[in-house]
């Protein structure tokens, strides 16, 4: 059995396992985007809170304002962690895809170099069987010619 078919069922999980990977990466991409979407989101409504006035505040109504912010503080701080926790996922995907795209192109280059091999060797078995057929031409007609020559 040629050796490039037997290569072909591997280079077909790789090319699988690549496109799993892929997938996975840009599935891990969106997730990343949400959480930082979450977090300017958070920021956002924190700044706007922060610097909103309110009138005529009682020391209760104060107080209920500043556990407010440090809450909403802490789910910045929170989302911020969450951020980075993705991003950290993110760059491991990443490297999972050029494992995998590398790991793919070696048995590419594989495949390649064994059809290479068995294509010179199927070219020389072509040349040696033509130039069989040419020497038993040849001989072919030397015979001829010299069962002509006799027959003179």
């Amino acid at each position: 059995m040629m050796q490039s078919r037997r290569i072909d069922p591997l280079l077909r999980r790789a090319q699988e396992h690549e496109d799993a990977v892929a997938r996975e990466l840009a599935e891990r991409q969106r997730a990343h985007e949400l959480q930082e979407s979450r977090l300017a989101e958070l920021r956002r409504y924190a700044d706007e809170y922060a610097s909103s006035q309110m009138a005529a505040i009682s020391p209760a109504q104060l107080a209920n304002r500043r556990a407010f912010l440090d809450r909403l503080e802490n789910a910045v701080e929170q989302q911020t962690l969450n951020v980075d926790n993705s991003r950290e996922k993110l760059e491991a995907e990443r490297t999972r895809l050029l494992l995998a795209s590398r790991d793919k192109q070696v048995l590419e280059q594989l495949a390649a170099s064994y059809r290479a091999q068995e294509r010179k060797g199927e070219e020389r078995r072509d040349q040696r069987e033509m130039d069989d057929l040419g020497a038993r031409r040849v001989r072919a007609a030397q015979q001829a010619g010299e069962a002509e020559g006799e027959a003179r």
